[in-house]
């Protein structure tokens, strides 16, 4: 690492412009902007630095910077050396996609439609991205249904002309081929424009006009050439009703929202065209090295309007700080006013929603994807070792939490991880008795002791001897090299204790405290703060939801049996047989309560007399506690 005041710099200007800052073999590891270089750059060799920029400041050894003229011509600047070096410590946009666009070419002869994965060939109108290469196929079949625009490669439509022979697609009315001179050039060139219409715009007016063409063809005995009208007319109906207009079709607009956790980021794009969508794409943001001040909004503008000319409207669902300084940049690269807002309501509010809701969708099938990752998994695990200090990798995670209402009702959950991933096998429950009062520390104590009483019983056990005997496996002779309790301070001395007292001392011990996500060890006076983005945070905040939800979902059934057992118990006549058999039956008063006399009388020994006294039993039932089943708290009725 170097030392920051080793190459701080002075006599710093105090113009807008850019800076750099280069690691020891002249890589650009972040690029960045300032409306004022001195008092930005300065920031950076202070003491009270957050982490990440702390460690890329250290892993700098010199930073140079570039003086321009205003905030907008910095912002230009900016984004073009993001886009030229792809610094460590700025925004990586991942995308492992090659999104498709429909592109036309206007600008030739015989205009022609084709698919394209580049948006780099100068006179070729496109549109997209489509998110599903598949979609994009089947618009394109029905495309050239509706207008039979070539579609084949300059080398087949030269050999067409010269043996004046039509292709297939001609011969089944997909191609009017201009080949063949079926059409003339600017009748082709017609169909072309006709077809960008109705990618672009509403196709009532088209639809109009081919129904007005059917018609005089009809009245003229044109029968033929009304059918194919007639065809094509209902070509168009079909080709939006699955693309049917939702929105106000004057909504022209891009739309850009982010779905945030804690090591990734995920962003998507929406293009919308008179009310429909015609284009999404996202990108995924890995947060491992991105500073804290970091905007990505702001990035995620640079990267898509960089490349592309922006629309007149772009919709965020957050705006970045220096948003009027992005709005004259993009007003600069389209050349006309472009307008950058944040719907507060109606409609465009929730069309801002539903592409956060795709963004969130992404990031949900990339974590889904990475879970699987030895690689990430091992990095995590590698992690937490350095962190806590551990002697060997935590291959086996063992997380314990404890649920209960007011004290009472009281369980506790233990979930395993082993190699980063779940192993549900091993997950246990634990019912507690709160007759003596039990808090959570006490009842983290004992349920330790629980667990690793059976651990020290089974643990000479042989287990492929027990196996072959018959005999069950042996639950509980596996010791973690990581046990995590769900909770701060007094949890993890409690545990601690717990273990001490049992005699054990090699099995390592933490407690995450949700508040504020500290990981804290026995004994300890401070917690260990990992940094927040970082993949062995995520992995044990992961495996203590894991232990939370599991505790949750015990706790909820035991609770509602418990009530079930209180309910049954105030019915006249009611005797131990035949509430074991309701509660055998139904298991919760809610199912009781939805049952109807004839099911109730259908129950084993209840008979019809006894369903009546039942059902008015219930409904003299005050309402049930109100829960939320996530935090266990009771809301308001």
């Amino acid at each position: 690492m170097t030392d920051p005041q080793s190459y701080r710099p002075s006599n710093l200007p105090t113009d807008p412009g850019v800076y750099r800052f280069f690691d020891k073999d002249e890589k650009v590891i972040y690029v960045g902007k300032a409306k004022n270089i001195k008092n930005r750059l300065n920031s950076y060799f202070g003491s009270n630095l957050q982490i990440k920029t702390r460690r890329m400041v250290n892993t700098a050894v010199r930073v140079d910077w570039t003086i321009v003229n205003s905030e907008v011509e910095a912002l230009q600047l900016e984004f073009t050396w993001i886009k030229q070096y792809n610094p460590d410590f700025n925004v990586q946009f991942k995308d492992d996609k090659s999104y498709p666009y429909l592109a036309i070419d206007l600008n030739s002869e015989f205009p022609r439609l084709f698919i394209s994965r580049s948006k780099k060939i100068p006179g070729v109108k496109y549109f997209g991205p489509y998110s599903h290469a598949w979609a994009l196929r089947s618009t394109f079949e029905t495309l050239i249904k509706i207008y039979p625009v070539r579609t084949c490669s300059e080398s087949n439509f030269k050999s067409a002309v010269r043996s004046k022979r039509q292709c297939l697609l001609g011969d089944i009315g997909r191609c009017a081929a201009p080949c063949v001179e079926w059409v003339s050039s600017d009748e082709h060139k017609k169909l072309a424009n006709d077809l960008v219409l109705f990618l672009e715009k509403s196709p009532q007016e088209i639809s109009t006009r081919i129904e007005d063409q059917m018609k005089i063809a009809a009245a003229a005995e044109e029968y033929e050439k009304a059918a194919k009208l007639r065809d094509q007319l209902d070509a168009i109906n079909k080709a939006f009703e699955s693309t049917d207009r939702f929105l106000n079709e004057n909504i022209d607009a891009d739309v850009l929202a982010i779905h945030e956790e804690i090591t990734h980021a995920a962003l998507s794009q929406f293009i919308i065209v008179a009310g429909r969508i015609t284009g999404s794409r996202s990108w995924v943001v890995d947060r491992a090295n991105l500073l804290e001040d970091e905007g990505i909004i702001s990035a995620m503008i640079g990267k898509i309007y960089g490349e592309n000319k922006p629309p007149a409207e772009i919709l965020v669902d957050l705006l970045p700080e220096d948003s009027s300084v992005i709005e004259q940049w993009l007003t600069t690269q389209r050349g006309r006013s472009v307008s950058l807002s944040q719907p507060v309501r109606g409609e465009k509010l929730e069309l801002v929603q539903m592409v956060k809701r795709n963004a969130n969708q992404t990031l949900i099938q990339y974590l889904s994807k990475r879970a699987n990752d030895a690689a990430v998994s091992g990095s995590a695990l590698a992690e937490i070792a350095g962190q806590l200090e551990l002697a060997e990798l935590p291959l086996r995670i063992e997380c314990f939490d404890i649920s209960n209402i007011q004290g009472t009702s009281m369980v506790a959950s233990m979930v395993v991880f082993e190699d980063g991933q779940p192993k549900k096998s091993d997950y246990r429950r634990f019912s507690i008795s709160d007759e003596a009062g039990f808090d959570d520390t006490r009842a983290m104590a004992h349920v330790i002791t629980r667990r690793f009483k059976r651990y020290l019983d089974e643990k000479d056990i042989d287990v492929a001897e027990a196996t072959a005997q018959g005999a069950d496996r042996p639950r509980f002779a596996y010791p973690p090299q990581l046990v995590v309790v769900d909770g701060g301070k007094p949890q993890v001395n409690a545990a601690a204790k717990a273990l001490l007292e049992l005699g054990i001392t090699d099995v390592a011990l933490c407690g995450l405290a949700k508040r504020l996500e500290e990981v804290w060890l026995p004994n300890n006076s401070e917690p260990i703060i990992f940094p927040r983005h970082s993949e062995a945070l995520y992995l044990l905040q992961k495996v203590r939801d894991e232990a939370h939800r599991f505790a949750i979902n015990f706790h909820r059934s035991k609770r509602s049996k418990m009530m079930l057992e209180s309910l049954l118990d105030e019915v006249t006549g009611l005797g131990e047989v035949r509430r074991k058999s309701l509660l055998t039956h139904f298991g919760s008063v809610t199912a009781l309560k939805k049952a109807t006399l004839l099911e109730l009388a259908a129950v084993p020994g209840i008979g019809a007399k006894m369903a009546k006294t039942i059902m008015d039993q219930v409904e003299t039932q005050p309402a049930a506690i109100n829960i939320d089943m996530q935090s266990g708290e009771i809301l308001d009725a």
